[in-house]
């Protein structure tokens, strides 16, 4: 595994509580080769603290913040209380995720004979991480590949190696479109708008649901927000344009978007 020598300053990191004292717990970094950082009693939580043992205990799994590094003496001053369940949860998915693409270079590097820390350096240095490179070959394969420039070999190993393991997570955007036409042809307008609301995008589920008139939901969902919104903007456009050239009016109403597995 490659080794990443030091954390910077107000980063989150995943640490094993290693020695827990009267006003200190002693940990290891996880993700930086295992170096020791410690935790204050007045960093392990909020309020007066009676046993520090109440917070924190050896083999405990917990994310710091990293207040102060000190290269020379090799010291890492960390706080638990700094960190909300949001971050914490948020930071152990990640770590979880890095864990498992691990695992899937070092399969990589088997099926091709390309050293494995010569791999991770190269998706540290394009992406900063390891696991979105897995996400980004199945969403953005040529992107993706073009930034690595891998051999052959190894990128068929990728894309096999990510389309069996990773399941990319899905997001949606919905809103309101608010078609009007006083046309005497009013429903056929409608109707050829909403025709041309559903355009093959690919990757994007688009779903359009009438409400009551003149109120019709919309619904895309992709895999990624930037996707998503531009295919709901197209689809929004199309509808209202179709209404506004046939003399009618029209309008979109954004409403909050969401992730969902």
């Amino acid at each position: 595994m490659l080794e990443r020598e030091w954390p910077d300053e107000g980063e989150l990191v995943v640490c094993t509580v290693t020695n827990v004292k009267d006003f200190v717990a002693f940990v290891t970094l996880d993700e930086y080769n295992n170096r020791e950082g410690l935790i204050p009693i007045a960093e392990v939580a909020r309020g007066w603290i009676k046993h520090i043992r109440d917070f924190v205990r050896e083999g405990q799994k917990v994310v710091c913040k990293v207040l102060h590094v000190d290269r020379k003496k090799g010291h890492i001053d960390l706080s638990l209380k700094d960190v909300n369940d949001h971050q914490r949860k948020e930071k152990i998915h990640e770590w979880k995720n890095e864990q498992k693409a691990i695992k899937w270079i070092s399969f990589i590097s088997e099926a091709t004979g390309v050293n494995e820390i010569e791999l991770q350096s190269i998706f540290y240095q394009e992406y900063g991480a390891l696991f979105p490179v897995f996400e980004d070959i199945l969403t953005d394969e040529k992107g993706t590949l073009k930034r690595l420039n891998l051999n052959k070999k190894v990128v068929d190993s990728l894309i096999q190696v990510a389309g069996e393991n990773v399941k990319l997570q899905k997001v949606t955007i919905t809103g309101n479109l608010i078609l009007m036409s006083t046309k005497p042809d009013g429903v056929n307008v409608i109707r050829r708008a909403l025709r041309s609301a559903q355009p093959n995008v690919d990757d994007v589920d688009i779903e359009l649901v009438y409400v009551g008139a003149p109120k019709y939901r919309v619904k895309v969902t992709a895999h990624d927000y930037k996707t998503a919104e531009k295919a709901i903007d197209k689809v929004a456009k199309a509808a209202i344009g179709v209404v506004e050239r046939a003399g009618g009016t029209g309008e979109f109403v954004r409403k909050q978007r969401s992730g969902k597995n």
